[in-house]
């Protein structure tokens, strides 16, 4: 139980690697506030879930790319937050560089990017000393994606430097900021975006052989939120099965 007394907000912590996250810092004792944006029946079960289990967790609806939205978000998590992890996020298409406008571009960019700052400045005054922000990049931030997947890229590349600035800002304060760089990873952000062939080449051409599954991601994700990783800051974290190294 080291997430014992403490409360974490998921932001997309109903689903898929969220859902994945939310139920394993639950599970270590720390009450949980799950963020939807739209899919409410998933995260609702995803709490459903935690509670049957003896956990805690709260619903909370709140499209993290409206400041008002985020600070009644971050109104629902009380008095403190411990741990916040920004892994709200999408691509929302594929899209080459002459098919995509500016609105495209803004979309993308508010979804991954965008984000995270209002969330993580609207929960600032919330986060104290031994606090813990773990971010969710993407492989896409090293190597630029696949193709149409420039701007997610470009935006999760971002989140990484992001990650780094904030880690020497917010580091003299005892608050510890990391991210995560998941590569192929058994979600239904590949089951939307990435053609069968395609993702099964990936998978083989892994050393390792296979895709990842979100509750590996959420292990990693729980770790650096922990005591454990109390003198990890401003790391880039790759789990891709050794697809690349950074």
């Amino acid at each position: 139980m080291k997430f014992a007394g403490k409360v974490a907000l998921v932001t997309g912590g109903g689903r898929d690697i969220g859902k994945s996250v939310s139920e394993t810092l639950a599970r270590g004792g720390a009450k949980v506030i799950v963020n939807y944006r739209s899919d409410a029946a998933a995260a609702q079960a995803t709490v459903e879930a935690i509670t049957a289990a003896g956990g805690e967790a709260i619903l909370a609806r709140a499209d993290v790319t409206k400041a008002d939205d985020v600070a009644t978000l971050v109104d629902a998590a009380g008095d403190r937050i411990d741990i916040l992890v920004n892994l709200a996020g999408g691509m929302v298409a594929r899209k080459t560089l002459a098919e995509m406008d500016e609105a495209f571009f803004d979309q993308v960019m508010d979804l991954n990017l965008k984000s995270a700052f209002l969330v993580t400045k609207a929960a600032l005054p919330k986060l104290g000393k031994g606090a813990a922000i773990v971010n969710v990049s993407s492989l896409a931030g090293r190597d630029g994606g696949g193709p149409g997947a420039s701007i997610y890229a470009t935006s999760k590349g971002a989140l990484m430097t992001l990650t780094r600035a904030w880690a020497k800002e917010l580091g003299p304060q005892g608050i510890r900021v990391n991210a995560v760089c998941p590569g192929l990873i058994g979600t239904s952000f590949h089951d939307i975006f990435s053609k069968p062939e395609g993702r099964a080449a990936v998978a083989g051409n892994t050393p390792l052989r296979r895709e990842g599954q979100p509750n590996e991601v959420a292990d990693l994700i729980a770790y650096l939120a922990s005591d454990d990783a109390a003198f990890l800051t401003g790391t880039c974290v790759d789990i891709n099965g050794g697809l690349a190294f950074s």
